[in-house]
């Protein structure tokens, strides 16, 4: 079994915490069918392959990726970047994979290029990611949070207790309300993938049950071009929204 990067750095009062879903993303990555897929898909003979994580939270998923690159990937030539709206999570994004990446085994380690302040893919050319992770804000609420009025506090040290409660409230809520059916967030992304991926570009996507995972892999299957939309790992509950699932999203 694969090391789970550390992440007892981390401030979880502004910064999401990993949980069950972190780790199915881990335990799939890391799974031999998708490192046999990953492997053939982007074979050492290929360029480097670029791997980003949207909305990296604590950086436990970009860490581990990158930590052990070698077995995931087939090799070690891979330019790990991260992104997030969170600053506070951009900060402990790159302390969270500079630690998993030094050691021992740093020759099997991918090269990390650092976190990104911004929405999604927006700090990003179009078409050059090869490797897409995303594990969403994907909790069904009434409203999205207020992102800029968060991030306006975030450097201010004035701010009254009440004031930084409420800062630390939504910089938490970002990272889980999805809005109507979870997916207002996750549809954004969505929306960006024949942009943002490369011609060879495999996402990985995470969602619940409330998402409605088959409805969405069938929407994505009539995109023009060609794409091919897989469940590849789930955990959880058997019935109601807690049950998660990883979507594979590519163009065979």
């Amino acid at each position: 079994m694969l090391p789970t990067p550390s992440t007892s750095h981390v401030n979880y009062d502004r910064v999401y915490e990993p949980a069950e879903d972190s780790y199915l993303l881990l335990d799939t990555l890391s799974a031999s069918p998708e490192t046999t897929f990953l492997h053939n898909h982007l074979p050492p003979s290929t360029p480097t392959p670029l791997v980003l994580e949207v909305g990296t939270g604590s950086g436990v998923v970009l860490a581990f990726l990158a930590a052990n690159a070698r077995h995931i990937f087939g090799r070690s030539d891979i330019a790990t970047l991260g992104t997030d709206v969170n600053n506070y999570a951009c900060k402990a994004t790159t302390r969270t994979v500079n630690l998993a990446i030094t050691g021992p085994k740093s020759g099997e380690a991918a090269v990390f290029c650092g976190t990104l302040d911004g929405d999604l893919t927006s700090p990003l050319r179009p078409n050059v990611v090869d490797v897409l992770i995303f594990n969403p804000p994907y909790v069904p609420t009434e409203a999205l949070p207020d992102s800029n009025s968060a991030e306006e506090a975030v450097d201010r040290s004035n701010l009254s207790p009440n004031e930084a409660f409420e800062r630390d409230s939504r910089l938490l809520a970002l990272s889980y309300a999805g809005g109507i059916d979870g997916m207002e967030t996750t549809n954004r992304l969505l929306e960006q993938l024949p942009v943002t991926l490369s011609d060879r570009g495999v996402a990985y996507i995470l969602l619940c049950a409330q998402n409605r995972p088959e409805a969405v892999k069938d929407r994505i299957r009539l995109w023009p071009g060609g794409w091919s939309a897989e469940t590849v790992g789930s955990s959880g509950k058997q019935a109601g929204w807690e049950k998660l699932s990883i979507l594979r999203i590519w163009r065979p």
